[in-house]
């Protein structure tokens, strides 16, 4: 019996691996800690380049956003400037229009005193005076008025065909003319570059 247990205290004890277990451990925990400490580095360092790009992205629409409100500044006040230039041109376009319409009265009016002047001066002769060669210049005098404004008279001569919109009929005559056609002036028209001022009247030749 004795023996036995001498035997067992002469067996040597056989090594333990739990001391370089714990290293193992300790190296693994070790790892995965600068792995996770480098991950969370790369991901601040993404994190702050995707800030840094937003922030210059949000400066960039800041300027382009300025620079559009001034843009639309400056076309609102051009815009005011060009009505009010507008307006400034009708009023003086139309005011131009005015001053000359009443120069061109005011001429027209001037060479038509000068026709009074002249019946005036026919009527202040003598009762028994003839007047007719003073009234016939100042009808040629009135005549040579009415063309400078571009106005002719209408008179179609005995014979000619009836013009619907340059003579009014008044009535249908016996008359030596063709059936139809202007027997008499009645009453002479005028027209003006072309447009019927007053239509003449005439008579016409009846069909029998």
């Amino acid at each position: 019996m004795s023996d036995e247990v001498d035997a067992a205290h002469d067996e040597p004890e056989e090594p333990t691996d739990e001391p370089a277990d714990a290293a193992a451990d300790e190296g693994a925990d070790a790892d995965a800690a600068g792995s996770d400490a480098a991950e969370g580095e790369a991901l601040a360092a993404a994190v702050a380049e995707h800030d840094e790009a937003l922030a210059k992205e949000v400066a960039e629409l800041e300027r382009e956003a300025a620079e559009a409100a001034e843009r639309v500044e400056e076309l609102e006040s051009s815009l005011k400037r060009t009505k009010a230039d507008f307006q400034n041109y009708k009023k003086r376009a139309k005011k131009r229009q005015e001053q000359q319409k009443a120069r061109a009265t005011e001429s027209l009016v001037s060479r038509l005193t000068e026709v009074r002047d002249n019946l005036v001066r026919a009527l202040d002769q003598d009762g028994d005076a003839d007047i007719r060669p003073g009234v016939e210049s100042t009808l040629e005098t009135f005549d040579r008025v009415l063309a400078e404004e571009n106005v002719s008279v209408i008179d179609p001569d005995p014979g000619e065909e009836v013009d619907p919109e340059r003579h009014e009929v008044m009535m249908r005559v016996d008359s030596d003319q063709p059936a139809g056609t202007v027997a008499d002036v009645y009453k002479q028209g005028y027209e003006m570059a072309d447009k019927v001022i007053e239509e003449a009247q005439v008579t016409v030749s009846d069909d029998e």
